[in-house]
């Protein structure tokens, strides 16, 4: 369950980050002719990741134990 969450929220940042910063570069490139110029700033990119994956962690740890405190066969049964 933890995993799952993790992975869930690191890619979902990672494709939140590459739409954003497609979006980003074609409003500087429709507006390059004003001056303003493109850049990343990788190390907040990074560190939004890194968020992004803590707060997988965060969000799956609850349903973890939950789930781990289960019965299977009762859970199986009642569905």
């Amino acid at each position: 369950m933890r995993n799952e969450a993790v992975i869930v929220s690191v890619f979902g940042s990672l494709l939140g980050l590459v739409i954003g910063i497609g979006f980003g570069a074609a409003i500087v490139a429709a507006l390059r002719d004003q001056g303003i110029s493109f850049s990343l700033p990788l190390l907040q990119l990074v560190i939004f990741v890194i968020l992004a994956a803590i707060a997988g962690v965060g969000a799956g740890v609850l349903p973890a134990r939950r789930a781990a405190r289960l019965d299977v066969l009762k859970a199986i049964s009642s569905q």
